[in-house]
């Protein structure tokens, strides 16, 4: 089984400073959805793996963020793209979770749900603590320059062999290419 694991806010669609609170916020980054489908049709499954603590800030409700991973579902779809899960971790950064990234929690969830080693599983984030999680994990790294990705590439504690491409369209092109 080939799998992609993919960030949400910043990877998928548009980050907000002030967090994604509803399905009307929640905007795809051009291509985004196209290189979903992209994904699919070469044979990945495709992994959301999302930090959501404005639910744990009491920003929105598990209600609105189903509804607004529904819109994303939808959105998808319309395209001829398919999202197989979405694993997030609801809690603020002060509740000392295990699954908040760049713990590896929601990751190694990823790993035994569908019973595989992470091991170069690529993984595409636009944050240090994205790329941090997944190379935790032996994932390979990829960052987006979209959302926090082109503050994040400055960085110059990225892990070693992190991929920088400008956007998941690019990294799905360069995925479908390899086969």
């Amino acid at each position: 089984m080939k799998l992609i694991i993919l960030d949400r806010d910043g990877v998928i669609n548009h980050d907000s400073d002030q967090f994604i609170k509803s399905p009307d916020e929640w905007r795809p980054i051009a291509g985004s959805l196209e290189a979903i489908a992209r994904l699919n049709q070469s044979g990945y499954r495709v992994v959301v793996v999302t930090n959501q603590s404005g639910v744990g800030r009491g920003l929105f409700d598990m209600d609105t963020l189903a509804a607004i991973h529904d819109k994303m579902y939808k959105a998808c779809a319309h395209v001829g793209g398919r999202i197989d899960a979405i694993f997030f971790c609801p809690h603020s950064a002060d509740q000392k979770c295990t699954c908040r990234k760049p713990k590896p929690g929601m990751f190694r969830d990823v790993g035994a749900r569908f019973n595989v080693d992470l091991t170069e599983v690529p993984a595409i984030g636009d944050s240090m603590r994205d790329l941090q999680a997944a190379a935790v994990v032996g994932a390979k790294p990829y960052l987006v320059l979209t959302g926090k990705g082109s503050k994040t590439c400055d960085d110059p504690a990225l892990p070693p062999g992190t991929h920088v491409y400008p956007d998941l369209a690019a990294v799905a092109a360069e995925l479908t290419r390899q086969g």
